[in-house]
């Protein structure tokens, strides 16, 4: 009886550690070794039928695709202006560049700004959820690549053109680009953990394909845009779903853009924990856990980044709770409880001491409790429909 909770706490244990640390190590392995169908193995097989927009001196505009640049927005109105004129100022041939402003069922003066601010199509919807705002843009959209973006992303002027710039083949059906977060941090880590997290899909996007996107800067193939439920994410569910229709979705770190960072520690996880309601249903709902259809060294990254990732805040249940069990077994067990409790501990007092490892402690704490919180959530008050934007980040 003992061995077998010996061998249930280490290897969860394991599993936490390797989701964490080994698969980034694992990803690099692979790469090393040239396997993987991702953008590593896509070069000098351009297919597509436009031509380059960052490499050619003399671009043929005529050969350019219409590109549709949606912008979910609620009650937007002290940043939608910027936006729309941001995206104007895009290094990109206007007339090819439809710029749509959807509205989730704003109550401010955000319509009426946005069409002022020059949007070439401004739609007044009622308020049904940013997924499904997002489903009616792309339905009325032009463009043969929908590019889309958060109210408060500001793009630099040739991030289109770098966003774009892999859809020249025509295997390639999403690409997200990179966001760099601003101000400060007010205690939450995110802004560090998103640039390991942005090495993490580097190396994937390299490999198979990245298993997430980002909602500041991303686009997709209007042939392949997949209407989803309200419980549905672009980011998750674009990546895992195209994959199984034969599509790589890639990572491109040139097609950059900035949002402001959730001030604080205690908005980031409310920001996570309004995230994570839909989680169930987009791995098990959706399909991501189901393997059919996947590469295999793609639902290895599946499995390590995203299911291994979410099962985080019960492998920690499972690793505590055994440890308890194993206590009168041996010296480790004490030494591997004291940690766990001193995690927990430098956790709380990160709210107070602003030194680095109790602000790690703490973060770490939070964002994995986020998504047991979640998933609380979506069992108390069903699958998630409406959106808010996380405060002081406009």
């Amino acid at each position: 009886m003992m061995l077998a909770i010996a061998i249930i706490f280490w290897l969860s244990s394991g599993l936490i550690v390797y989701t964490h640390f080994g698969y980034p190590v694992a990803l690099w392995i692979l790469e090393a070794f040239g396997l993987g169908s991702g953008a590593g193995h896509l070069r000098g097989r351009r297919v597509g039928s436009f031509p380059s927009l960052v490499k050619d001196t003399d671009t043929d505009e005529s050969k350019l695709p219409i590109v549709s640049l949606i912008i979910a927005a609620y009650n937007e109105e002290a940043v939608i202006e910027a936006k729309v004129k941001n995206a104007i100022a895009l290094d990109y041939p206007r007339e090819l560049l439809e710029i749509i402003v959807a509205s989730d069922g704003s109550t401010d003066a955000t319509v009426e700004i946005a069409k002022e601010a020059g949007a070439d199509l401004v739609m007044d919807l009622p308020r049904s959820g940013k997924v499904a705002v997002q489903n009616a843009a792309a339905a009325a959209a032009k463009g043969v690549i929908l590019a889309f973006s958060d109210a408060n992303s500001e793009w630099k002027p040739d991030a289109l053109a770098q966003l774009l710039e892999p859809f020249r083949d025509s295997r390639v059906g999403y690409v997200c680009g990179q966001v760099r977060f601003t101000g400060p941090d007010g205690g939450n880590l995110e802004g560090a953990y998103w640039r390991f997290e942005m090495k993490v899909r580097e190396l994937e996007s390299e490999l198979a394909g990245v298993t997430a996107g980002n909602g500041g800067i991303y686009a997709v193939r209007a042939s392949e845009y997949l209407p989803l439920d309200p419980s549905g994410s672009h980011d998750l569910s674009f990546p895992f779903a195209l994959a199984k229709r034969g599509f790589a979705s890639l990572y491109r770190p040139r097609a950059e853009a900035t949002e402001k960072m959730v001030p604080s520690l205690d908005g980031e996880l409310s920001r996570k924990r309004r995230m994570m309601i839909g989680l169930y249903d987009i791995v098990a709902g959706e399909g991501m856990i189901d393997p059919r259809g996947y590469s295999p060294i793609y639902y290895f990254e599946i499995f390590s980044h995203r299911l291994l990732r979410y099962a985080t805040p019960f492998l920690h249940v499972i690793v505590l709770a055994t440890n308890l069990a194993l206590l009168g077994s041996g010296l480790v067990y004490r030494w591997t409880l004291a940690f766990q409790l001193l995690l927990i501990l430098a956790a709380v007092l990160g709210r107070w001491v602003p030194l680095l490892p109790f602000r790690v402690a703490r973060y770490y704490v939070m964002v994995t409790a986020s998504i047991a919180l979640g998933l609380w959530d979506r069992w108390r008050h069903g699958a998630p429909g409406h959106w808010e934007k996380a405060e002081g980040t406009r």
